[in-house]
């Protein structure tokens, strides 16, 4: 569960407040923080336990620039959820995080997502953080420009 914030408008004493009002928290939550500066905004999430890293979101974000292209889609599936950003130039349009239990699941948010967005998949090359079996990638090949892979 995660929410972002524009920095102007990030109370650190209002955290729990904000995240609880897009996500249910349980009283047991550990609810933390961390910048996203290249946005503007500020990461708030319910930590996944003592030693808990951050959640995935946070990475994309990050790396989310170092794709070069003018319209920015990277995506990251593993154990069943697709976390999945995308953004036009600087300005991010979507962060989001969806359960997608199988490929064929990843694949409609992402197409849904973009069109909702109004982005073209065919001019769009999707970025993972991660390696795809070569049959999803070529399904993803039908439909991108290109798909990078790590």
């Amino acid at each position: 569960m995660f929410t972002l914030v524009p920095v102007n408008f990030f109370d650190p004493a209002a955290a729990r407040e904000v995240l609880s009002d897009v996500a249910q928290l349980k009283s047991t939550d550990e609810v933390k923080y961390e910048q996203v500066p290249q946005y503007g905004a500020v990461l708030i999430y319910v930590s996944g336990g003592p030693g808990e890293g951050l959640p995935e979101i946070f990475y994309l974000l990050r790396d989310l620039p170092s794709c070069k292209e003018y319209n920015k889609l990277l995506c990251s599936w593993q154990d069943g959820i697709l976390s999945m950003a995308v953004a036009q130039g600087k300005s991010l349009l979507l962060a989001n995080c969806y359960e997608a239990p199988d490929f064929t699941t990843a694949q409609y948010y992402i197409y849904s997502a973009l069109k909702s967005l109004q982005l073209n998949p065919e001019v769009t090359t999707i970025h993972f953080k991660h390696t795809l079996p070569e049959e999803y990638q070529l399904s993803l090949y039908r439909y991108f420009k290109s798909v990078d892979c790590k």
